[in-house]
């Protein structure tokens, strides 16, 4: 009788350890995530960087490549990242699958699990950016990177994507009437199909800061915001929007439908507002970026999905932590953080700056051990009581 106690009790932490490994191969929580862009002189250390992510509760993190610092200093700390393969890199990995094994042992497997990296992004907005040879080289890259994941035995663990301007469409209002550009999808169709063989989303860079200064005279900026506005109507569709970061996600799901890939999932990998620009970036103002970043916040927490696909669940990252001194272009591109370098806040939103997660941060090293103390107990306190549920059933 002992031996059937032992084997049922076996079953039981059998089935609670699958429970887990489900839960640790989800690469986004909840519906909030940020990147982390490091393009910057002056920007705290990572080690801080994951204190302050850790006290304002943002799990999901991207950064643009995968940086040894970053990846130690986020140890241990929960927070979930995707990793960045530079564009750079891409032509080498595409070609030599090789390359793609070594990389994936250096910069993912070398870290896991006490780092908890989630996904690896290959090339970021390479399609429709013009370089041809890149183009063609992203889906080898893809498949390479891809299947060293695999031979590795992560392909549960860490998800394979790559992120997209919305340079890769034609006539994305209204939203129905979006497609994929004629010259980009014979690169696009072959990597939706690979992708959607592997389970990953369609990841999608959008901005409604840079539609709306493309055309300030025809797109109201409330409608931009998320703030009161008549909105837009799809006649062909017949959906109201109110907002236009969810007409940007609904082209994006008609251009996938039009490509014969409805069931795939959109995730917004980058959105975000500048808070200060040049004289003719009118738009970029602290307050505007306060209120687009704001009200997204509170869209994001109310877990619903669009008018075309209410149930996809909408999930983003925000561009970005920090405003970044050394990046090219205009003003407004070193103006996208919601924190200033020396980690103190941009603007209210809700969050806290540095100085006040630092000062938080021993009392939730306090809560975490008293947590796993406590998680240690009702483990022993479970397997007791499952022994003694047993004995009087038998």
């Amino acid at each position: 009788m002992k031996s059937h106690h032992h084997q049922l009790l076996f079953m039981f932490l059998v089935f609670f350890a699958q429970k887990i490994e489900l839960l640790t191969a989800e690469t986004f929580t909840g519906t909030y995530g940020i990147n982390y862009g490091r393009i910057a002189d002056n920007i705290p250390s990572p080690d801080e960087v994951a204190t302050l992510l850790r006290a304002a509760k943002i799990k999901n993190v991207r950064i643009y490549d995968a940086d040894q610092s970053v990846l130690k200093a986020f140890s241990g700390t929960g927070l979930q990242l995707v990793v960045g393969l530079p564009n750079g890199f891409v032509k080498e990995m595409s070609a030599n699958a090789s390359h793609a094994m070594t990389w994936v042992k250096e910069n993912v497997q070398a870290f896991l699990p006490k780092t908890s990296i989630r996904g690896i992004a290959v090339g970021n907005e390479i399609l429709g950016g013009g370089d041809y040879e890149l183009c063609e080289a992203l889906l080898g890259a893809v498949k390479n990177i891809y299947n060293a994941v695999d031979k590795l035995g992560l392909a549960d663990v860490v998800q394979i994507t790559t992120s997209h301007s919305q340079a890769v469409f034609d006539n994305s209002y209204p939203p129905s009437s979006c497609i994929f550009r004629e010259n980009i999808a014979q690169f696009m169709k072959p990597l939706l199909e690979f992708f959607s063989q592997i389970g990953s989303p369609f990841c999608l860079n959008a901005y409604p800061f840079l539609a709306y200064m493309s055309d300030p005279e025809n797109i109201d900026i409330n409608y931009a915001l998320f703030q009161k506005t008549k909105g837009i109507y799809d006649m062909k569709t017949d959906l109201h929007y109110d907002n236009m970061l969810d007409a940007q996600i609904d082209a994006t799901y008609a251009a996938l439908e039009d490509a014969g890939f409805k069931k795939m999932e959109v995730i917004v990998t980058e959105t975000g507002w500048a808070s200060l620009g040049d004289a003719n970036e009118a738009a970029a103002t602290v307050n505007n970026a306060r209120t687009f970043n704001y009200n997204l916040r509170k869209r994001l927490a109310k877990k619903k999905g669009t008018p075309l696909r209410p149930k996809m669940v909408v999930k983003a990252y925000i561009f970005a932590i920090f405003n970044e001194n050394l990046k090219s272009g205009p003003t407004s591109e070193r103006n996208f953080g919601l924190f200033k370098p020396d980690g103190s806040i941009s603007y209210d939103i809700g969050f806290h700056g540095l100085s006040s997660a630092e000062s938080s941060l021993l009392s939730l090293k306090v809560r975490d051990s008293l947590y796993q103390h406590t998680r240690s107990f009702k483990r022993q306190h479970i397997g007791i009581r499952t022994v003694y549920f047993l004995d009087k059933n038998n």
